[in-house]
């Protein structure tokens, strides 16, 4: 598909879509298994993914998820960086759960060997290593949908602080189920579903990305004060620029 073809199928995608806001409204006081639901509805199966990270928290809206269908596409963004018991946990959790569409999304081969063939772009330019390694793939893996799902919550802070329940990104809508949910539920989610925790939480690891931008959170610092420490960047791209 050419350029101008690629625009205008977004354009029709988008124009069939109902109002973010709209959603947004209808939904604002709903639980997540009603988002995930009125979600599946709105666009259906094929064209819903959710993205995850399966990091510290990713367990709980990956039960909400599979508790309304099991089958919905789910999306993973392996960017070569992992840690290994992250790569452990997201296989533990798919049988676990019973994830019928787990689908490992990799950088491209040639946007490595042309930005960071040494392997050291996250330390030079973490901004364009993101890019590289997340948002690009995510953009390419989400072309076949209409709308996605994500885990971010409002008690994370920053950026996050104002999220809606639905919002426009580029031609797709977004779904935040969990944005008005506590922490405390998080963890009766864990509790009550018998849910494994991440093996780095023990080592005291409360949000993980990738191994060269992630460190341990002390006590009294928020969960995601381990990410890109002292590098003044708190996201890694995919929430902030639109992925259509």
């Amino acid at each position: 598909m050419n350029a101008l073809a690629s625009k205008v199928s977004s354009a029709a995608v988008a124009a069939s879509l109902p109002p973010a806001d709209e959603l947004d409204r209808s939904l604002r006081k709903a639980s997540p298994h009603e988002v995930i639901s009125a979600a599946l509805k709105t666009v259906g199966r094929d064209r819903l993914a959710l993205v995850s990270s399966f990091g510290t928290e990713s367990a709980a809206l990956l039960k909400v998820m599979a508790d309304v269908d099991p089958a919905i596409p789910v999306i993973f963004l392996d960017t070569g960086w992992l840690f290994p018991e992250t790569l452990a946990y997201r296989d533990a959790l798919i049988e676990k759960l019973g994830l019928a569409d787990v689908r490992s999304i990799k950088p491209a081969e040639e946007a490595l060997s042309r930005e960071d063939p040494d392997g050291e772009l996250w330390y030079s330019n973490p901004d364009a290593c993101c890019r590289i390694r997340k948002v690009e793939p995510l953009a390419r893996a989400l072309k076949p949908f209409s709308a996605w799902v994500n885990g971010r919550k409002r008690f994370q802070g920053g950026l996050r602080a104002d999220i809606p329940v639905v919002e426009a990104d580029g031609a797709r809508l977004k779904f935040n189920p969990f944005a008005n949910i506590s922490r405390e539920e998080i963890e009766a989610i864990f509790k009550l579903a018998d849910l494994p925790s991440h093996p780095l939480v023990t080592s005291g690891f409360l949000s993980v990305g990738c191994m060269p931008c992630t460190s341990r959170t002390a006590p009294n610092e928020d969960a995601r004060a381990g990410r890109w420490r002292g590098r003044g960047k708190t996201e890694c791209g995919i929430h902030t620029m639109a992925t259509s």
